[in-house]
């Protein structure tokens, strides 16, 4: 198939399927924003693969389905940053119901998050506090920052990598921090 004939079935695509996917994710994930970003994504990266990618009946499942695993991890993501942000703006009571054993590992790793965010590079250190203490979108903070969403995307890569490495010798309090929580 001649690289013009596959554009031209990828534009048809995206004209008549582009509206469903957005309110499939939009049912999943009440958010037209969030949808949106969504379904773009799915896109730009059937875009990417165009070449190697038959456009056949089973292409609208595969759509489907790749919106669906996208809202899915939006959902997670949301769920953890929530609890997090519910954690950070007081709402300790829950998180350290369980004895002073529990609430010093807490104290303790609260510590060391604090020192390796505070050891992250400026720029890391200001999207990565943007999006998991103030909750916002990597669209917000490439908007608020006059820097492109894939800038956002790259730094707090980075910021987690960095944080994975700080905490590396924290992640059995954090799993028994967790898993404890989990348990009240």
């Amino acid at each position: 198939m001649k690289k013009q004939d596959k554009s031209q079935l990828f534009l048809q695509l995206f004209h008549t399927c582009y509206e469903k996917l957005h309110r499939y994710a939009y049912t999943l994930l009440r958010d037209s924003e969030e949808a949106n970003d969504i379904v773009q994504t799915v896109f730009a990266s059937l875009w990417e693969k165009r070449e190697s990618v038959i456009f056949e009946d089973d292409i609208k499942g595969y759509l489907y389905r790749s919106v669906h695993n996208l809202s899915m991890n939006i959902i997670r993501k949301e769920g953890a940053r929530n609890r997090y942000m519910s954690y950070k703006n007081g709402d300790r009571d829950s998180f350290m119901q369980g004895g002073t054993e529990q609430q010093t590992l807490a104290r303790e790793l609260e510590k060391h998050i604090s020192q390796a965010t505070g050891a992250l590079p400026e720029q890391c250190r200001i999207i990565f506090l943007k999006s998991r203490e103030e909750g916002k979108k990597y669209s917000e903070i490439a908007a608020e920052l006059n820097i492109s969403v894939k800038t956002v995307e790259a730094q707090m890569s980075k910021a987690l990598r960095l944080m994975r490495e700080k905490l590396a010798d924290y992640l059995l309090t954090i799993i028994i921090l967790c898993y404890i929580n989990h348990l009240l």
